[in-house]
């Protein structure tokens, strides 16, 4: 009897454990304004992802407008409920597992994290209308048998100053979703959430800074994760929840490392090798960490045969050679 129930505990946590055979190799598929096909989820299929981010939109004038207009007819196809519920289903039956991760996108590009209303009347409207967004999300994850399901990205002030409402969005959340729960915090304000024991991943956009070289080696950035790796592990450890790069991934150009959440199209001198040495930094230094859960890849486009390719300078791995990288990478970890 005894070695019966010691089997049988083994086994429970071998399927709970998050060894290097069960990681989420992921990618961020953009919603674009193409109706996806079969064909456009081959390519995500042939790089041996397991996990694909799902991103509808929702659209605000400035970080002190208390409107969000999201889910409407003048938005691309794959930014709305009829994108991701299309799109799902394509993944699905291909075995491809599915987050849904609705973002705010601001006019002229302003960062979420600053989104901060001006009187405690502008706030609660606020609240309302971004409740109201996630729920509609929350309601439709639960419908395509979304396994994983994210309330909010980068959007660190709203969630110091309003501690009250996010511990009651999580909650609402959980009455109309049954799957798992992440929230998308910046690499510089992870450590600033309240809320990471209501959720079930600590979610990371891991764009931290590793070294200033123009082609930083494999070596070097392994280094310039050191730091960072330690401060994760310490929040991980405290909070005793699984670790998730909810985004993560480099630019194909010259000093892809120094400041990898820079979009800026000035920087334009492309550098395939800088991207292909970075990505594989991250995935020596945390693939094999039985803490850590895997990772969603920034970003990768519906129209695979027309997207990246070696005189692109920007996030996408397509047509380059960081593409083969991930293939091979993520091969191994199924």
């Amino acid at each position: 009897m005894k070695i019966k129930l010691l089997i049988f505990f083994v086994l429970i946590l071998s399927e709970t454990s998050f060894s290097q055979k069960n990681k989420i190799n992921g990618i961020s598929f953009v919603g674009g304004r193409n109706v996806v096909t079969e064909a456009s989820i081959k390519p995500v299929i042939n790089v041996n992802a397991n996990w694909v981010c799902l991103m509808p939109f929702g659209f605000m004038q400035s970080l002190n407008a208390t409107q969000i207009s999201f889910n409407r007819d003048r938005q691309w196809w794959g930014e709305r409920k009829v994108g991701v519920r299309n799109t799902s289903a394509l993944f699905h039956n291909a075995g491809v597992k599915v987050m849904v991760k609705p973002q705010i996108w601001i006019s002229r590009g302003a960062f979420t994290g600053h989104i901060g209303m001006k009187t405690e009347d502008e706030w609660k409207l606020f609240e309302s209308v971004y409740e109201q967004f996630i729920l509609e999300y929350a309601v439709l994850a639960q419908e395509i048998k979304a396994e994983l399901f994210c309330i909010g990205t980068e959007l660190n002030k709203f969630v110091t100053k309003r501690p009250q409402f996010w511990e009651k969005l999580i909650a609402k959340v959980r009455k109309v979703y049954k799957g798992k729960l992440t929230y998308a915090e910046n690499w510089d304000t992870f450590d600033k959430v309240h809320f990471w024991k209501k959720l079930d991943y600590i979610g990371v956009d891991a764009y931290f800074p590793l070294s200033g070289a123009q082609t930083p080696g494999i070596e070097e950035m392994e280094k310039g994760w050191d730091k960072h790796k330690s401060e994760i592990a310490a929040l991980q450890q405290k909070e005793n929840k699984p670790v998730l790069f909810t985004e993560y991934g480099y630019r194909s150009v010259d000093f892809a490392a120094r400041q990898p959440w820079n979009s800026d199209r000035s920087m334009n001198s492309v550098n395939l090798k800088a991207q292909e040495n970075a990505l594989k930094a991250i995935y020596n230094k945390f693939w094999d960490e039985d803490w850590f859960a895997g990772g969603f890849l920034w970003k990768w486009y519906d129209f695979h045969h027309k997207a990246g390719g070696t005189s692109n300078s920007r996030f996408t791995p397509q047509n380059k050679p960081a593409e083969k990288l991930i293939q091979e990478f993520y091969g191994t970890y199924q």
